[in-house]
């Protein structure tokens, strides 16, 4: 049997064949089980009429086994609800909540020759579908027909392949990270995303995609799978396992014991009321990042917002501001709406970020403009567009910057343009006047984001805390709301116990405080060299010869045990995490403090967020779950550590 020359009968058939035999078993099979406390895999033999035990382990269990168990095993009272939730594995949950391919016809696929390349997997979760290759052949597919199943394939995704991405079952891009476009807004919509794929060049024009390394090619209409949680691409379909969260009983409840257990709060990152409402099903307790410039990237209002950045003057620049405010204004009252309590009706807490990324962001690529300039040039027949994009390609050149990440973006924005943040402090206080009028009460809390000095915070909240005034006494209400900060920069987290004197609450974010702390660009590193980091380098003598194990393979020498941007970096990143926690805290004795980066739903990074203190952690909708599981096994942990 173990050799696999043999085919074995199902355990049913003992007992039909030898009842006592099996009777004898299954009672040594339950002794086993409620001594070790927990299902046995059991190796045993019959030889003359005699049962012969062999050995006993642990048996693997699948995911929805392992979940079952656990919750079988405390209802018959051979384990504690403390102990069911430390036998199911966070990853285990990811399995359950995203669509995930069939194993076996994965296992085909690659026998088959069908994988073509390994991206970044930059959100989780399988998809198949058509290959297409822009945004608005894929709404226009979909709109064709509902049940049509495409992928949407990219060089890279800017907010003009939104309403692509919308209706796409998974997103494939040759470059970028997962703080890319295609990456924030893929694990936002819980859509399968496997970015970074350098191994794969995208033909935009000639809508066709081919594999570096061996010139295999895909084009428009062909069939393409990606598995966004191991970063893997394959020609053709691979059947998934869609996932149903409402049939999942045994699940909910190894989190509703998992709820009693944590002490670390766990919200989630939502920027639109779809996003919040799926965040409260999954279990969140409060928004813990709304991205403002996101609500800013949606077809019909972008234009608006490219109006107000290219205004020549102040008053024509309020005017396009003054249209976005009822716009922006009901998108914070949905997410209002939506984030209560589902029992008592309670309002949970919302963290808005205000606009956050260099203005440029929102205007046509540079690049773009210039091939379009130069073809209207050769063409000489449309004088009016052609001035018309010329002043364009002027306006965005005028802002570009050799390092956007770094320059004028965040706070230092609203200092230069005070008018938008003022407007977004409007609409986020008018949106939570307009929802008291209909009995629902709302916890805004205003973030500044990229502070780095004390006086950029304290000049800027106080040109806020006016503009709120201004609302209150407008609408005679009194709004219950709060100013923080984002802690993004190494100098914040160094500096905290100042800037604790002026914010109420303070938000790692962590993703942007990993780049500046590391010196490391998320994109170009991860699509370069910090994977070969991670997965090891060969090991070279002074001759540049590889050195060779026993086996003669190639050694390889691992710079970093796991991706920093996944997992947090405790040494560094965590040291300034602790930093401002501790002197932050230490100003402001009632401070909030939380995370709002992708660390929130990473097993790891929770554990360390309970270690040191903080009040909650916040993820995309569809790790909220797994966020769940991971702050009631860091809290367990931490009490075994205490003891």
């Amino acid at each position: 049997v173990v050799a696999g020359i043999r085919t074995p009968l199902k355990i049913e058939q003992l007992a039909q064949d030898m009842p006592e035999v099996y009777a004898e078993f299954a009672a040594i099979a339950q002794r086993l089980e409620q001594h070790y406390r927990d299902v046995q895999d059991l190796e045993f033999t019959v030889e003359k009429g005699k049962l012969y035990m062999l050995q006993t382990r642990s048996a693997k269990r699948t995911a929805a086994a392992a979940v079952k168990i656990a919750v079988d095993m405390q209802a018959d009272g051979l384990i504690t609800k403390e102990e069911a939730v430390q036998r199911v594995e966070p990853g285990q949950v990811v399995q359950l909540l995203l669509p995930r391919f069939d194993p076996q016809a994965k296992a085909d696929a690659e026998a088959a020759g069908r994988f073509l390349a390994k991206g970044l997997n930059a959100s989780p979760g399988a998809a198949y579908g058509k290959a297409v290759f822009d945004a608005d052949t894929a709404e226009a597919q979909v709109k064709a027909d509902a049940s049509a199943r495409v992928v949407l394939v990219r060089p890279e995704t800017s907010p003009d392949d939104v309403h692509g991405m919308l209706v796409a079952k998974g997103i494939l891009t040759a470059r970028g990270g997962a703080t890319s476009h295609a990456a924030v807004v893929a694990r936002g919509l819980g859509l399968p995303c496997v970015a970074g794929t350098e191994d794969i060049r995208v033909d935009e024009e000639g809508k066709f995609l081919t594999v570096i390394k061996t010139g295999q090619t895909l084009r428009e209409g062909d069939d393409i799978s990606i598995d966004g949680s191991t970063g893997e691409v394959f020609a053709g379909i691979i059947p998934v396992v869609e996932p149903n969260y409402d049939e999942e009983t045994d699940l909910r409840t190894i989190l509703g014991w998992a709820d009693d257990i944590r002490r670390l709060g766990v919200w989630a990152n939502a920027d639109i009321p779809a996003d919040a409402e799926r965040a409260v099903k999954y279990g969140a307790e409060g928004i813990g990042l709304c991205r403002t410039e996101h609500m800013f990237f949606e077809k019909t209002r972008l234009p608006v917002v490219r109006r107000m950045i290219l205004a020549p003057t102040l008053s024509e620049r309020q005017a396009a501001l003054d249209e976005l405010l009822p716009i922006q204004q009901a998108d914070f009252a949905g997410l209002f709406r939506a984030m209560r309590d589902p029992q008592s009706g309670e309002a949970y807490p919302v963290v808005i970020r205000l606009i956050d990324p260099p203005l440029h962001e929102f205007l046509p690529s540079y690049e773009e403009l210039l091939v379009e300039v130069t073809h209207l040039e050769d063409a000489g027949n449309a004088p009016e567009e052609l001035a018309e994009k010329r002043a364009l390609l002027q306006a965005v050149a005028a802002m570009r910057e050799a390092n956007p990440m770094l320059g004028l973006r965040g706070c230092r924005l609203g200092l230069l343009y005070p008018e938008i943040n003022v407007m977004q402090t409007r609409a986020i206080l008018g949106a939570a006047v307009d929802v008291a009028a209909e009995g629902i009460s709302a916890k805004p809390k205003i973030m500044i984001p990229l502070v780095g000095f004390v006086t950029e915070l304290a000049e800027v909240r106080r040109q806020l805390e006016a503009a709120a005034a201004d609302v209150v006494q407008s609408s005679g209400k009194t709004v219950d709301y709060k100013f923080g900060t984002m802690i993004e920069l190494p100098r914040a987290a160094l500096t905290a116990g100042q800037i604790a004197g002026v914010a109420e609450f303070f938000s790692f974010g962590t993703n942007d405080l990993t780049q500046t702390t590391l010196g490391m660009s998320r994109d170009d590193a991860e699509g370069k060299f910090l994977l070969r980091y991670v997965d090891g380098l060969p090991k070279l003598d002074v001759n540049g010869t590889p050195f060779k194990d026993a086996d003669g393979k190639a050694e390889l020498v691992k710079i970093l045990k796991v991706n920093p941007f996944q997992t947090i970096d405790r040494e560094g990143v965590g040291r300034l995490v602790e930093i401002a926690v501790r002197e932050g805290r230490a100003t402001n004795a009632e401070l909030e403090v939380g995370v709002c980066g992708e660390h929130g739903g990473d097993p790891e990074s929770v554990a360390f967020f309970e270690s040191v203190g903080l009040d909650y952690v916040s993820c995309s909708p569809f790790r909220v779950p797994v966020a769940r599981l991971a702050a009631a096994q860091a809290k367990l942990a931490g009490e075994v550590r205490d003891k």
